[in-house]
């Protein structure tokens, strides 16, 4: 049964939803029926929602070192100053920037961001909590949220990242850009054209690339060698660009390119007007690519929600399902060897102690039904404590295997809940409990849902026939 805060947020969806998107202003029904599958299997929390997992505004993050000039490209984008700029370290929080009508920029605490469901980062508090082994009322020691007048980000987020070479807090701005990252449309990975020889740098590279080369939606990485007008006074920028593509080449990413852009007004004089010209123009080029892509997140952002529902549908009946069955018959197995071999070893020690002491049986003979009875509940009721006892054994070594066996964050954390559900009945069989056929029909509906959606937003973003839409 679905948490009754989880419904009052998913019905605030449906309506925001059907203002905003007609495609998707009926999804929500959709993720109420993969959320109950979720629920049968116990892969999800009655108090969570495969819905919280994604976010339902467009969304940029800006993520990069200190001093890429990050704040300088976020404060040119919108058209007014509303980052602070410097060479060292000015904020070491996440600031989430969204558009407000008030002609003044306000600044409000991560408590806003915390107990606000709209934003991405609603109930991070606990997630801090748990990753970090830290009080998560530490909010608003990493986030921040600041309103904005700009039409630049009128239906749409930004988030402006604290450096990654920050030491304080290094473990949290680590964890926490993992959480953005999952749920951006689009990340700007900056770097600091000024600072061409990146060996240095290799464990940020190694967050900011290696950790992101292989993911499915990894076309939503761009990365930006920004102040490229250092370069003009030698006019060498495809010498500082190689370098840094060797660096990339060295954490894995191999395909791709820079976008090479500076800002105007902070770059250094350019005297020789070809090369001024040279500059300008490829800075030019490259940021139209760039606000291309960041005015087309909207739709993105549609497509992406589809597909997280679509990829969540196959990760349970693909990954998930195979896996509980694996570690379910690993832990029946186990623990049925060891009641075989604790039951044969008993009745050896009781073989050998008859044949050395011959006993007089006759004795027992005699015993009343009852009696009988009596013992042979007693033996019943200890076998099945010490079967109990073993299995909860067995359970637990179980859950420290699937710890450290998957990768996947997310996978791991929705196996884990599954098989302690799994583990709190008696099992006769490998199947995890509640995968039924009905439960197959749902996830299967699910499945089918998303490719009757996609065809709606090609229907609605393209024409391969040409033919006039009425």
């Amino acid at each position: 049964m679905t948490d009754i805060y989880v419904e009052e947020r998913l019905k605030k969806l449906e309506s925001h939803l059907a203002e905003e998107n007609d495609v998707l202003s009926d999804i929500v029904q959709i993720f109420r029926e993969l959320d109950h599958v979720g629920y049968e299997l116990g892969l999800l929390n009655e108090t969570e929602s495969y819905a919280n997992h994604v976010s339902w505004w467009p969304m940029i993050s800006i993520l990069g070192t200190f001093s890429a000039g990050k704040s300088s490209f976020i404060n040119a984008y919108l058209g007014q100053t509303l980052q602070r700029t410097g060479n060292h370290a000015v904020d070491d929080k996440f600031t989430v920037l969204c558009f407000s009508g008030e002609n003044a920029s306000t600044t409000l605490p991560g408590i806003a961001l915390d107990a606000d469901p709209r934003f991405p980062f609603y109930q991070i508090s606990k997630e801090i909590q748990d990753v970090l082994a830290q009080d998560g009322r530490r909010i608003d020691a990493y986030l921040q949220l600041k309103t904005c007048p700009s039409e630049k980000v009128r239906g749409k987020i930004l988030i402006d990242s604290p450096g990654f070479d920050a030491d304080g807090q290094r473990t949290s701005t680590l964890k926490i850009t993992k959480h953005i990252i999952n749920l951006s449309d689009l990340v700007l990975v900056f770097f600091d054209a000024r600072h061409p020889e990146p060996g240095a740098m290799q464990d940020t590279l190694r967050h900011l690339v290696t950790d992101t080369i292989n993911r499915p939606d990894s076309n939503k990485f761009l990365y930006v060698l920004n102040q490229i007008d250092v370069t003009a006074r030698e006019d060498n920028p495809e010498e500082v660009v190689a370098a840094w593509q060797r660096a990339l080449a060295q954490s894995g990413l191999t395909a791709g390119r820079f976008y090479r852009i500076y800002n105007p007004e902070a770059a250094i004089p350019i005297e020789n007007p070809t090369v001024k010209q040279r500059f300008e123009s490829k800075r030019d080029e490259d940021m139209a690519e760039i606000n291309n892509r960041m005015e087309q997140v909207g739709i993105e952002r549609t497509y992406r929600i589809i597909s997280m529902l679509e990829q969540t549908a196959k990760d349970i009946e693909n990954t998930l399902i195979p896996q509980l069955r694996h570690w379910i018959k690993h832990w029946r197995s186990t623990t049925l060897r060891i009641d075989f071999w604790v039951m044969a070893i008993l009745a050896i020690l009781i073989t050998i102690a008859y044949a050395t002491t011959q006993p007089d049986l006759s004795l027992l003979q005699g015993l009343s039904t009852w009696i009988w009875t009596g013992i042979f509940s007693t033996g019943f009721i200890l076998f099945l404590l010490f079967h109990l006892k073993v299995s909860r054994w067995i359970a637990s070594r179980t859950l420290k295997k699937i710890e450290t066996s998957l990768p996947d964050d997310r996978i791991r954390e929705a196996l884990l809940k599954g098989f302690n559900k799994n583990i709190c009945h008696f099992r006769l069989t490998n199947e995890p409990y509640h995968w039924s056929m009905g439960l197959q029909k749902k996830l299967a509906k699910v499945l089918g849902a998303t490719n009757s959606y996609v065809q709606k937003l090609n229907d609605r973003f393209t024409n391969p026939s040409g033919r006039t839409k009425t």
